[in-house]
């Protein structure tokens, strides 16, 4: 049956005027749908949820917010209004027109790309497809599925790129997107973080700071590209990006409020009376960090890259914001980059800049990131307690890189691999510290009721209550 793409599935990009790529999608529609049933939210495609859908690319009135079954959410297809003129900002392509078509030259590289950021969309609804039977509160459940329902609409984009400028590879690239799923021994996805478990809502706190943290970063950088239907793209996605990052800050600062509470209460930091008493501790709070944290790092790629330094040359992928920096050539001038000297020194290497862009575009995450940590730490100052969290250093727990596989402590000192071994339990969640959050996430779903682990929201959605009934559970 034909698809009403105006009804069905907004869109700025003239999908009922291109019979080829109608044709193409309709026949991706029905995968994608089973898709998202069979490894979509957990028993809840009858629940009404009240979502925002994208319907345009106005910045005064973008989305429409209702109540809606997941199913029936109108996954749309959207690029950021097209800039006349258009010139590609950096490398050495700059200063002429951006490509509206995928060159010759750049089609392999362009398809990479565009299928490892595809491939992260549907993997984080796959991680996080269980989490609706313990969630704290329905503001937090509705939250949940938002960051989902946009995932798949994430998904629906590079899908669109793939089949709109890359032919027969483009559809056969489409459908393993759906073919491979988070953590399966024989089609894992791409990204090694995406096939990690999140069995708890700690995790999913952690992975939407950080790890859609790393995704607003990619997605800036490709937002530069010389690419123009890419770059647009991914300049609207960027929209969405920031509630989920939104949900990661507020989730993790409304954990340690709740903590803070039982701490005050009970006169002590003492972990084990915390935990007694319901609440996460502070320690086992940073373990996650650390956790969630590192392995976000990896996303960058190595500190050192020849690839980073080829995509940028081209005008492929630049720096996120190119527009702030002076040199868009990046022809000159180095970058200090940390490296291992012997088994147990930290030395330093001078690389050329353009090798250098995805420690560049690191340092920039880091730094995104301190900004969450400092009000958290604000809290527990407030709250009369000396205890800091800590981002870790960008050598600790690295599987990518100069550092990888290398024993270093969270102070990024290499140590012994013995000593890693013995205190690594002290930097990073045991199975036990699993075991515990994990026996906290009681499912509460009165209206207006929150979990005694954390701390109810400031406020609602959408300048509802946070008693609203956000999802109308079947």
């Amino acid at each position: 049956m034909a698809i009403d793409y105006q009804e069905r599935i907004p869109n700025n990009v003239d999908l009922a005027g291109n019979k080829t790529l109608q044709r193409a999608l309709e026949h991706w529609q029905p995968r994608f749908l089973d898709w998202w049933r069979e490894m979509g939210p957990s028993d809840f495609m009858a629940s009404e949820v009240y979502l925002r859908t994208a319907t345009s690319v106005d910045a005064k009135g973008w989305a429409t917010y209702g109540a809606l079954r997941m199913p029936d959410y109108r996954w749309g297809i959207f690029l950021a209004d097209p800039v006349p003129d258009r010139r590609i900002g950096f490398g050495d392509e700059f200063g002429k027109p951006a490509w509206q078509q995928v060159p010759g030259e750049h089609r392999s590289t362009l398809r990479r790309l565009i299928v490892t950021q595809g491939d992260t969309e549907p993997a984080s609804v796959e991680q996080q497809r269980l989490l609706g039977h313990s969630c704290p509160s329905l503001y937090d459940l509705r939250n949940l599925f938002q960051v989902n329902v946009e995932e798949g609409r994430h998904l629906w984009a590079m899908v669109y790129l793939l089949h709109a400028y890359f032919g027969r590879d483009g559809r056969e690239e489409a459908e393993a997107l759906l073919a491979r799923h988070s953590g399966d021994a024989d089609k894992p996805r791409i990204l090694g973080t995406f096939n990690e478990p999140i069995g708890d809502w700690l995790s999913f706190f952690m992975f939407t700071y950080f790890t859609d943290r790393d995704g607003k970063f990619q997605l800036k950088s490709l937002a530069e590209s010389g690419f123009d239907p890419l770059a647009r793209t991914c300049q609207f996605m960027l929209t969405e990006e920031a509630h989920h990052m939104f949900v990661g800050d507020t989730g993790i600062a409304r954990t340690v409020r709740r903590t803070l509470e039982v701490m005050k209460a009970l006169g002590t930091e003492e972990p084990d009376r915390v935990r007694a008493a319901g609440a996460i501790d502070l320690p086992t709070i940073q373990k996650y960090l650390n956790f969630w944290f590192s392995s976000s790092l990896d996303l960058f790629g190595a500190e050192i890259s020849s690839n980073a330094a080829s995509y940028f040359g081209a005008g492929i992928k630049g720096r996120p914001d190119e527009a702030n920096y002076a040199d868009h050539l990046a022809l000159e001038g180095t970058q200090t980059i940390a490296v291992p000297a012997g088994e147990s020194d930290v030395g330093s290497e001078e690389v050329p800049l353009r090798n250098a862009m995805n420690e560049a575009t690191r340092s920039a995450y880091i730094r995104d990131c301190e900004i969450g940590v400092k009000r958290w730490n604000r809290l527990i100052a407030k709250a009369g307690f000396a205890a800091e969290l800590r981002l870790p250093s960008p050598r600790f727990r690295r599987s990518i890189g100069a550092w990888a596989g290398r024993s270093v402590d969270p102070s990024g000192t290499p140590i012994a691999a013995a000593e890693w071994q013995r205190r690594q339990a002290e930097w990073l969640p045991t199975a036990e510290d699993r075991a515990f959050v994990i026996s906290l996430m009681q499912r509460v779903v009165e209206p207006g009721k929150v979990a005694a682990w954390i701390a109810p929201p400031d406020r609602g959605i959408n300048n509802l209550p946070v008693e609203y009934e956000y999802v109308r559970l079947q």
